[in-house]
């Protein structure tokens, strides 16, 4: 009766490590399509003002560097929205990625910043102190980052290491 008890509880466990093995395939297929779609996406997006088919092309070319197929490439504007596919054992994931400009709140693409500060509401002509410099909002406040060596002329830094990578210096 032992041994009917121990087959099964092999078996079971058999069974068990088989459905983590398949999971893990799986979460992998994901993960190597999710990257493949990333890359075509950007590097669609660096072509995209060349043209869609030189984008669309350029993703395509990234994704079979990846084990890829770009299933889908679309390009507007300056955004490309590429679909990859990527085989991995017995699964198929497809995976979707959008590329581009970053956006601002009102969804469209971040324009320069102005030269000139906004005008004080008093009616100053600008929000500066009248010494023409404006105040550190972090004068006072002490920093956690450690100061640097000082730099010799050629622009290396003077000094010696902390004391994670023995043997290297700072240059």
């Amino acid at each position: 009766m032992a041994t009917v008890w121990a087959a099964v509880t092999v078996a079971g466990l058999c069974t068990v490590f088989a459905v983590v093995l398949a999971l893990g395939e799986a979460v992998a297929a994901r993960h190597r399509a999710g990257g493949a779609a990333d890359l075509a996406a950007l590097a669609a997006a660096d072509r995209a003002l060349e043209g869609a088919e030189v984008a669309c092309e350029a993703a395509r070319r990234v994704a079979l560097a990846q084990d890829a197929v770009v299933v889908r490439c679309a390009v507007e504007g300056e955004v490309a929205d590429v679909t990859a596919r990527s085989g991995f054992g017995p699964y198929l994931p497809t995976v979707r990625a959008r590329a581009g400009p970053p956006a601002g709140p009102s969804g469209r693409a971040l324009t320069d910043a102005p030269a000139r500060p906004p005008a004080d509401p008093s009616g100053d002509a600008s929000a500066e102190p009248r010494g023409g410099h404006r105040a550190d909002p972090l004068a006072g406040v002490p920093s956690d980052a450690p100061a640097r060596p000082p730099a010799d002329p050629s622009g290396r830094y003077l000094g010696t290491d902390s004391g994670r990578f023995p043997g290297r210096g700072f240059g």
